[in-house]
C-alpha cells in the first residue's frame, strides 16, 4: 500500500469513522489501467472477453442484471478458492462488478461515489456527449453474505435458486438495506441531474463469493 501511494497510483481521500486512511485511485487514466490491468488477467481469452461485452451491453441498455451475474458467477467468481472466503467482502464484489462493466467512452464511471452524505458503491452516469444513444445510468449498491450466516453448511444450500436464496431472511435483509440506500440516492441524483437522468438501481448481494442475487425495483427481482 505504501509503495502504491509513493509511486500515486494511489491517494489519500480522508479517513473512515474509525479514523483509518482511506485511499483511492487518483485519475481516471491510473484507474483505466489498473482495471484493464484487472480485467486482462481475469479475462484470458477472447471468448471471454467477447462475452463480457455482450453482457454488458444487455446492462447498460436495458438494466437486465440475469446474463451480467451469470457470466460474473461462471468466469470471475471461480477464480477464487476456499482461502479467499476469509477476507472476502463488498470491496471484492464490488471490483469484480467494475471489472465486468467498465467503460470509459460511455460513462463516467465513480466507485464510493458521494451522494449527499453518503456514498455509492458503484455508479454509471452517462457522459453528456453519450445520452444520444440508448444507455441508461446504473447505480448499484453490494452486500456481502458467508453461507454460515445462512445457517448453511451442505451442498443443498447452494443448488437452491435465485428467487429462492432471495426469500432467504439474511438475504432479503442485506437487499433490503441496500434498497434503502439506493432510494436516499436516487432523490439526490434526480436533483442534481433533472429529467435528463435514466437511472435504474441495483442491490446485489453475494453469498460465500458463489452466488449472486439481486433486487430492482425497475425492474423484475434476481
Amino acid at each position: 500500500m505504501s509503495l502504491l501511494y509513493y509511486l500515486g497510483v494511489l491517494t489519500r481521500m480522508g479517513r473512515d469513522p474509525f479514523g483509518k486512511l482511506q485511499f483511492t485511485i487518483p485519475n481516471l487514466v491510473v484507474r483505466r489501467l489498473y482495471v484493464e490491468r484487472m480485467r486482462d488477467s481475469f479475462l484470458s481469452t477472447f471468448e471471454h472477453i467477447k462475452l463480457r461485452d455482450e453482457v454488458s451491453e444487455i446492462f447498460y441498455t436495458t438494466g437486465e442484471l440475469g446474463p451480467l451475474c451469470d457470466f460474473i458467477e461462471a468466469r470471475l467468481l471461480r477464480v477464487f478458492d476456499n482461502r479467499d472466503l476469509r477476507w472476502s467482502n463488498e470491496l471484492v464484489v464490488k471490483t469484480l462488478f467494475l471489472v465486468a462493466l467498465f467503460n470509459d467512452a460511455a460513462y463516467i464511471m465513480d466507485s464510493e461515489t458521494a451522494i449527499d452524505r453518503g456514498y455509492g458503491d458503484l455508479s454509471l452516469i452517462i457522459r453528456p456527449d453519450m445520452r444520444k444513444y440508448q444507455l441508461l445510468d446504473h447505480l448499484l449498491e453490494f452486500k456481502h453474505l458467508r453461507w454460515e450466516e445462512l445457517g448453511a453448511k451442505n451442498a443443498e444450500m447452494r443448488e437452491l435458486s435465485r428467487e429462492e436464496l432471495r426469500q432467504l431472511p439474511p438475504v432479503a435483509e442485506k437487499l433490503a438495506q441496500a434498497e434503502a440506500k439506493l432510494a436516499g440516492y436516487r432523490e439526490t441524483l434526480e436533483r442534481v441531474y433533472g429529467e435528463k437522468l435514466r437511472l435504474q438501481t441495483h442491490a446485489v448481494a453475494c453469498i460465500g463469493l458463489e452466488r449472486l442475487v439481486w433486487a430492482n425495483r425497475d425492474k423484475e427481482c434476481g
